[in-house]
């Protein structure tokens, strides 16, 4: 079971940035180019050994997350191709034995923690090199067990050299089980050498089980050992802290040059559903070949941190109140106690927006964006908003911080949700109009 306290800063934060980098970057096509593509492995190790981003600047990373108004970061230290990012002495399969000569792991948490931002690592146990990993413990039982000590052996390297991580994210363990893994016994381990770590969910699949997409799984399964579920490329809620894992283009998490990026916008649309869902949003930076910033994320990055910069408050420590009122014809909406916050996506046409299914009396409303006091009225389906500027006054998602008296309520119309309960309450409602079929 997650410890409040241990989890406590990361429902704070609501944002991460993801960094997926390694010799792949070099290649241009994704992150799992040498599987998908079913690429020569001799060949791929040897350019990965000859691979050598000299203008890598981890300082470059965590200003760009901190300009973003991310709270911490996530960096692949080992991903699926096996090539480690650290000094690891058990293997030369490294960027400080290779041709870099340099623990990027270690530039990477100096760089993080020069502005004051918590440390996170992936690790994948998954190394498509190895031939064990395929064969499993029943096909090469010794295999199986010299690979198994060899990740246990290096996550304990990155926990036991770089002083505290807050965040350890695991991934590919497919197609073996947490039991193969030895995941509980990892993990306890783990818990010993960090005991505030959070750890995600993506640990194997029970015995029996399938691990799905998205590395988790089922209620019950191994992935009840992580304190944080990963749902990936989709934003799915789960009863337990969360984070959705997001490519900041459309599809690929590693560096490919011609990557089409999404807007600003529908990167802080991700952000805002997120925390109005009670989740965390972990979105990709993929740095290209020389470790550079992109200059398409970097501007969008940007944009977003100077709108958190005036409306952060309804962003950070905030969690789910869209089950209060009705947000579809407008936007999202969080919560902290008896503040409500109104994202608004669409903006209203006649400057004035209606809040549907809230219950409770608004004290104060507040434009956010602005400072500009508005009014608030009762109308039958909630409260109406009144007194906005003619046009949004921002490009990207005004704010409206709503002072309530109390704890928010719906009214019985909205009771549970627009489309579920009892449909009998909308009756009295529908009758008010009068019978027949004309207009």
């Amino acid at each position: 079971m997650t410890n409040p306290d241990r989890v406590a800063w990361f429902a704070e934060a609501r944002f991460g940035l993801f960094i997926h980098w390694g010799p792949y970057a070099a290649m241009g096509r994704g992150e799992q180019v040498l599987m998908r593509e079913h690429l020569d492995p001799r060949g791929y190790a040897a350019a990965a050994c000859r691979w050598n981003p000299s203008r890598c600047d981890p300082r470059d990373w965590a200003r760009v997350a901190r300009l973003a108004g991310c709270r911490y970061v996530v960096l692949t230290a080992r991903h699926h191709d096996g090539y480690c990012l650290w000094d690891s002495r058990l293997t030369n399969y490294t960027s400080a034995a290779q041709a870099p000569r340099r623990d990027f792991v270690a530039e990477y948490v100096k760089a993080l923690r020069d502005e004051g931002l918590r440390v996170g690592l992936y690790y994948s146990l998954g190394d498509w090199r190895i031939p064990a990993l395929f064969a499993g413990p029943q096909r090469d039982p010794l295999g199986w067990e010299a690979f198994r000590d060899y990740c246990h052996g290096q996550v304990e390297e990155l926990l036991s050299s770089y002083g505290p991580i807050d965040v350890f994210w695991f991934d590919g363990a497919w197609p073996r089980t947490a039991a193969e893994w030895g995941a509980e016994r990892l993990v306890a381990r783990m818990r010993a050498l960090q005991p505030n770590i959070l750890i995600n969910n993506r640990l194997g699949a029970s015995a029996g089980g399938c691990q799905s997409a998205d590395g988790g799984e089922g209620a019950g399964g191994a992935a009840d050992l992580g304190d944080f579920g990963t749902p990936e490329h989709a934003i799915v809620p789960e009863n337990r802290p969360w984070e959705s894992c997001q490519v900041s283009t459309w599809r690929l998490w590693g560096w490919a040059p011609h990557e089409r990026f999404r807007p600003a916008d529908v990167l802080l649309d991700m952000l805002c559903q997120c925390a109005s869902r009670g989740g965390n949003l972990l979105l990709n930076l993929a740095p290209d070949a020389d470790g550079r910033v992109p200059e398409s994320f970097a501007l969008r990055a940007a944009e977003i941190g100077r709108w958190l910069g005036v409306h952060g408050e309804a962003v950070y420590g905030t969690h789910d109140s869209e089950t209060f009122i009705e947000s579809v014809t407008f936007g999202h909406v969080t919560r902290k106690n008896n503040t409500v916050y109104l994202i608004v996506r669409f903006y209203p046409p006649d400057g004035m927006l209606r809040v549907p299914g809230l219950a409770t009396e608004v004290r104060t409303a507040t434009l956010l964006t602005t400072g500009q006091s508005l009014r608030a009225d009762r109308y039958g389906g909630g409260w109406v908003l009144s007194g906005l500027p003619e046009r949004p006054p921002t490009h990207l998602f005004p704010v409206i911080r709503l002072e309530l008296a109390g704890p928010p309520a719906r009214l019985e119309w909205f009771e549970p949700g627009q489309w579920t309960g009892d449909p009998l309450r909308y009756l009295s409602w529908a009758m008010a109009r009068g019978p027949g079929f004309d207009a």
